[in-house]
């Protein structure tokens, strides 16, 4: 099996497995108990948090546990609208959003709350100055991701700080779900970002874990009440075996991050190089700094996304159409539109994601099927 889905998911690291299961045998007990039982989960849990906020270079009160992306992008949106709609009700977010990010955004709109979406060139980047130019005395957040999930676009980050420099009282918030593991810790070190959204099953750690970072002084409202877990912020009993588990992969995530992403770089421009010399593709992805190392997206014109999927899995390599998140719905991209993609091109598009465990040698193989593929459609058409 080839497996080039990361993107989507990736497989739990057998030593973060093996974590999970001794912290779910040795700490079972509920961290806000007051016995011993407690203690030891609330000791650990701490640690966890402190292991994050190291990596981050953060304060470990600036750490805060969830779900996973969805719930992380949720929180900080909402949260932000709910805290400071006596200021204003004005958001700003970009054209090719998760849907997580654009799906509360519209929830927020039919509450009465102003959107503006940036968009973006045809490479799939914002300009910075369309920030500057959506600003008003009423805008209260300005939501932008890190890297684009179908296309690996690197949006420009940094010149977005500067720019609410500005403007201190807006919340910047980052969707970096993607960025783990990719050597794009240097964008995510922006003093002026207020909010991150992290996703544990993105770098190797359990399903359904996943955490935000809010920098201190910065205020949201909580969406889920009850115990008062995670300093009255996000109730609920902690799952802290998934926890911890999150820190050690995040942890090995991070360590020799570098080397990690040009592996993964060199391997994704062999595909690139060899994309390029076949007549009917069309390539989505760039090689340039602006874009991410593990992505990269591409259409066969004339052959739907999904046809093209089965095949590869009939080869046994797995690899998805735009976004895991749209294709089982059949949603059309929202980046491929927002580029001005066609649609009759957009709905042949693929992507290939990597990940830090993939070979060179996998990537051979790929180009391999991928040649057997593409001439047999080739005649087709």
């Amino acid at each position: 099996m080839i497996y080039f889905d990361n993107s989507a998911t990736t497989l739990i690291d057998p030593s973060v497995l093996k974590t999970y299961e001794k912290v779910s045998q040795d700490f079972w007990g509920n961290p806000s108990s007051l016995h011993s039982l407690g203690d030891r989960a609330q000791q650990i849990l701490q640690m966890a948090r402190q292991q994050i906020a190291d990596i981050l270079n953060c304060q470990p009160g600036e750490i805060y546990f969830t779900s996973g992306g969805s719930e992380g992008d949720n929180w900080v949106i909402k949260g932000t609208a709910l805290e400071k709609r006596q200021f204003g009700n004005h958001i700003i977010a970009t054209s090719i959003e998760h849907p997580a990010v654009t799906n509360s955004l519209q929830q927020l709109e039919k509450l009465g709350f102003e959107v503006t979406y940036l968009p973006v060139d045809r490479t799939g980047h914002i300009n910075p100055d369309d920030v500057r130019a959506a600003l008003r005395p009423e805008t209260i957040l300005v939501t932008i991701m890190a890297v684009n999930n179908e296309v690996g676009a690197i949006q420009p980050l940094k010149e977005v700080a500067e720019i609410l420099k500005a403007y201190p009282s807006v919340h910047f918030h980052v969707d970096a779900v993607q960025a783990v593991g990719k050597n794009l810790g240097f964008l995510l070190q922006e003093d002026r970002i207020d909010f991150m959204t992290f996703s544990g099953h993105k770098f190797h750690a359990p399903r359904g874990t996943g955490f935000i970072y809010a920098k201190k002084g910065r205020r949201l409202a909580a969406l889920i009440n009850g115990g008062g877990q995670e300093n009255n912020w996000r109730s609920g009993t902690e799952n802290t075996p998934a926890i911890v588990a999150m820190a050690r992969a995040l942890r090995l995530a991070t360590t020799d991050e570098s080397q990690k992403a040009q592996k993964q770089n060199q391997i994704r421009q062999l595909l690139y190089k060899h994309l390029q010399k076949l007549d009917n593709v069309v390539i989505f992805s760039q090689l340039g700094t602006d874009f991410a190392p593990h992505i990269l997206c591409f259409a066969i014109p004339g052959v739907r996304g999904e046809t093209i999927v089965h095949a590869f899995e009939q080869e046994g390599i797995y690899l998805s159409t735009t976004s895991a998140c749209s294709s089982r719905s059949s949603a059309e991209s929202v980046t491929l539109a927002a580029m001005h993609v066609p649609d009759k091109i957009a709905t042949s598009a693929v992507r290939v994601s990597l990940d830090s465990t993939n070979t060179l040698e996998e990537m051979q193989e790929f180009i391999k099927t991928l040649d057997k593929i593409y001439q047999h459609f080739q005649v087709l058409n």
